[in-house]
């Protein structure tokens, strides 16, 4: 569980070309390995990591309809792209360019996940952050009951304007 003491900053933490942060989750999302540069980014220790929901980075201002979005995804055994603003233990934020893969088990379902993030292409966050802030200003204005079927609906209008999917658009900014 995230700390509730951790305010969000205006302090950005810019991932390097070459730096990879990695993890993997258990099925329910408890994280289960870390890479150092996932320590360093995060902030956190590997022990205060480990056995953690992997939403314990996440960052006020991602609009619950991409990570939703992306747990259906996943869920359902694909791969998922995207773009997400995540938060440090000292409240400083880094945005990263994910892609997330379930780990099929035996039984043909996921048995845990992998995230492989890299340093996104600043165009690109320029054409995301602004998707995001609508995603979120309907989510708030749904209010908690109603926010992701508010989010998805700017979002699918967004798509059918773009004629993408919502996987070719963080592919193609």
């Amino acid at each position: 569980m995230k700390p509730k003491s951790i305010k969000p900053t205006q302090i950005e933490r810019k991932m390097r070309p070459e730096d990879f942060i990695v993890s993997k989750t258990d099925a329910k999302g408890r994280i289960t390995y870390c890479n150092p540069i996932f320590l360093e980014f995060s902030g956190y220790t590997e022990q205060e990591l480990l056995g953690v929901q992997h939403n314990i980075i996440r960052h006020p201002d991602m609009p619950r309809t991409a990570f939703k979005l992306a747990w259906d995804t996943i869920q359902s055994g694909k791969e998922f792209f995207a773009y997400v603003k995540n938060m440090s233990k000292d409240g400083s934020f880094y945005w990263v360019l994910a892609h997330m893969t379930p780990d099929m088990g035996n039984n043909g379902q996921p048995m845990g996940y992998t995230s492989v993030r890299r340093c996104p292409r600043p165009e690109a966050l320029d054409a995301i952050i602004p998707i995001y802030e609508q995603l979120l200003s309907a989510e708030k204005g749904a209010g908690s009951r109603d926010a992701l079927d508010a989010g998805f609906q700017v979002l699918d209008t967004l798509l059918k304007q773009e004629g993408k999917t919502y996987e070719e658009l963080v592919l193609t900014i």
